[in-house]
């Protein structure tokens, strides 16, 4: 227990250390979710399936956690899981908002390929910017499509009893419901079996709860009290359960008074948007505690010692809220602070304690992953997968992934417009983008390349020298950037990416 304190002991040091900016470390992983998985056997041969528990997180900062290195929040539920387990330092969501995340996610397949690009809207429709902006984004996608394979109809497939619980995101806001599901799109139609819609004790819900003021009490939240029901039902076939929390995304209200008045005390004074940061503190403590909840509920259920738990977000973190540096930008653009989140791993026998991996990985991942884990012993499900199994990655963290990894964002985005330019500023956020444009990006090895339509102007960062995004080598190494471009251009022309076009 010593080596695995020491261990996240060092990624802490480590993520707090590249807070400096140009410093040579790795950055930390970012925006949540969490999966686990039950699992009865020895050693990596796998020979019959296991139980899987996913759990994800709504914007969740790559710096958010105590583990991760973060000054003041207080998570120690969700920092058990990298105690007991790993943890991801170069973890990526598959893109910098959430429905198109959850879709990659759900598929294995990037956004650019699945041509779901942005978040689901009330109708269809067309972007309109105003004012006028140069290229047309292609019109929104409304739902994912059913004809895609998810990972619950593949593990479904494969003998396993499904569930999910919580946001999907992923079909148009049903009868007048923001993030409401559909009967006919939600989670019961892409192979969850057991499905019941609850918004927990998030503002979502529309109710007004009453103010706690008692130190340790906490609302119960109804999506987290069905998922423990479920973990405690008789069980006899494997299962795919997946959380999915809306903390810790807006409206951040928090009815906690005491866990408010905690971290006024505890915050300093010269923090920028203080208020709203408190705020925020207190929402990230309220998810910690039901995910701790869950974590309590898998050990009553006898289950705990043969689950392997996997936490994620599904993109960066909000501006007004979030201090991401020494990451550059936020949600809704593809720097780093948009796309880098948490990741934590948790596997009894499988996974070394307080080990840390610092390869790439990314939410197009847990497919492959999944289907690995699962005991399916027939080909690769679909061989248009985007994702590679991270089971050496559990086994033995050194391991490296040769591959290069994907984001595609054709839209515009200008609510980031309220939160600075996109160059060094003093404030909450250090990097942030004035609006977000039509742009990809690509990271091969230590490097990243990101493309942006409307000038077809490239910029090229060397991630271990410089996390932040700060000194862009375009003109320096022109070969390299030629190749990235070259690669990352030939890879959306491969999978028929919806571009945006000039008017």
């Amino acid at each position: 227990m010593v080596t695995l304190r020491n261990s996240l002991r060092f990624v802490g040091a480590a993520l707090a250390a590249i807070r400096k900016p140009l410093i040579w470390v790795a950055a930390k992983a970012a925006p949540t979710l969490i999966i686990i998985f039950s699992l009865h056997l020895s050693s990596f041969c796998l020979s019959s399936p296991s139980n899987i528990l996913f759990i994800l997180v709504d914007d969740l900062a790559w710096s958010d956690l105590g583990s991760y290195g973060h000054p003041w929040h207080e998570t120690p539920r969700i920092d058990s899981l990298g105690t007991d387990g790993m943890c991801f330092t170069q973890a990526y969501a598959p893109a910098p908002i959430c429905s198109a995340s959850r879709a990659s996610i759900l598929t294995g397949k990037t956004p650019a390929r699945l041509g779901f690009e942005f978040v689901v809207k009330s109708k269809p429709g067309e972007q309109e910017i105003e004012p006028p902006q140069a290229l047309k984004a292609p019109p929104f996608t409304m739902a994912l499509d059913l004809k895609e394979t998810t990972m619950a109809e593949h593990l479904l497939s494969a003998g396993y009893e499904t569930a999910y619980f919580g946001k999907w995101h992923l079909n148009p806001h049903y009868n007048g419901v923001y993030n409401g599901w559909s009967p006919t799109e939600g989670p019961g139609q892409q192979g969850f079996n057991n499905a019941e819609e609850d918004f927990g004790s998030h503002p979502y819900s529309g109710k007004e709860l009453p103010v706690k003021q008692m130190p340790g009490d906490y609302h119960p939240d109804g999506l987290t009290e069905k998922a423990v029901a479920f973990l405690k039902q008789d069980h006899d076939k494997p299962f795919f359960l997946m959380v999915s929390h809306f903390y810790v995304h807006t409206p951040i209200e928090s009815p906690h008074a005491w866990l408010l008045k905690k971290y006024d005390a505890k915050m300093p004074l010269d923090i920028p948007s203080r208020e709203q940061r408190v705020a925020y503190a207190a929402f990230v403590e309220t998810l910690d505690h039901y995910v701790g909840q869950l974590l309590d509920g898998l050990e009553d259920a006898g289950l705990a010692d043969s689950t392997l738990v996997v936490f994620f977000s599904d993109n960066g973190g909000h501006p007004e809220y979030v201090a991401n540096k020494p990451l550059r930008g936020s949600k809704w653009n593809l720097y780093e602070g948009g796309i880098r989140v948490p990741m934590l791993v948790r596997w009894p026998g499988k996974v070394q304690p307080g080990s840390v991996s610092d390869v790439p990985v990314v939410g197009y991942d847990f497919f492959s992953t999944f289907h690995s884990i699962c005991g399916k012993k027939d080909t690769k499900p679909s061989n248009d997968l985007d994702g590679q199994s991270l089971l050496p990655l559990f086994e033995n963290s050194k391991q490296r992934l040769d591959r290069p990894l994907y984001w595609h964002f054709p839209y515009y985005h200008p609510e980031g417009k309220k939160f600075g330019e996109s160059k060094p500023s003093i404030g909450i956020n250090d990097f942030v983008t004035s609006q977000t444009r039509p742009h990809s990006a690509i990271r091969k090895g230590s490097f990243k390349l990101i493309y942006f339509d409307e000038d077809h102007r490239t910029e090229l960062y060397d991630l271990d020298r410089d996390p932040s995004e700060i000194r862009d080598l375009s003109r320096e190494l022109p070969e390299k950037n030629k190749e990235l471009k070259t690669d990352l251009l030939n890879y959306l022309d491969a999978v028929h990416a919806r571009r945006a076009l000039p008017k």
